[in-house]
């Protein structure tokens, strides 16, 4: 491939619905932003606090994220979590998730 702002351009776009699922799949249980952050890079997921924090909010917008401040322990918190609705929808695209990538596993296997 020559043109290699073509290639960062289009991971971009791969990128962008995957980020979705990724943070809904770390937040089964509350986490705080940075910790949030630090699990999906642990799992080879990183993102940048510029794109997280604006999902959160507008997840939690959404309707699909919980979300409580916790105030003990030192500095203030904000947790989020899925609530009933994130669960499901987690669940659908889980499931969209697999049936893309198993067709795409077909689609890129050398004959």
């Amino acid at each position: 491939m020559g043109d290699s702002g073509a290639f960062g351009k289009l991971e971009l776009e791969l990128r962008r619905g995957v980020v979705v699922v990724a943070t809904l799949s770390q937040l089964r249980a509350p986490r705080y932003g940075y910790e949030l952050r630090q699990a999906l890079a642990d799992k080879g997921m990183a993102i940048e606090e510029g794109t997280l924090y604006p999902l959160l909010r507008r997840l939690e917008t959404q309707g699909l994220l919980k979300s409580e401040w916790n105030t003990e322990g030192g500095s203030p918190r904000r947790y989020y979590s899925l609530n009933a609705d994130g669960r499901k929808l987690l669940k659908k695209l889980t499931e969209s998730w697999q049936g893309m990538n198993s067709a795409m596993n077909r689609l890129l296997k050398e004959d």
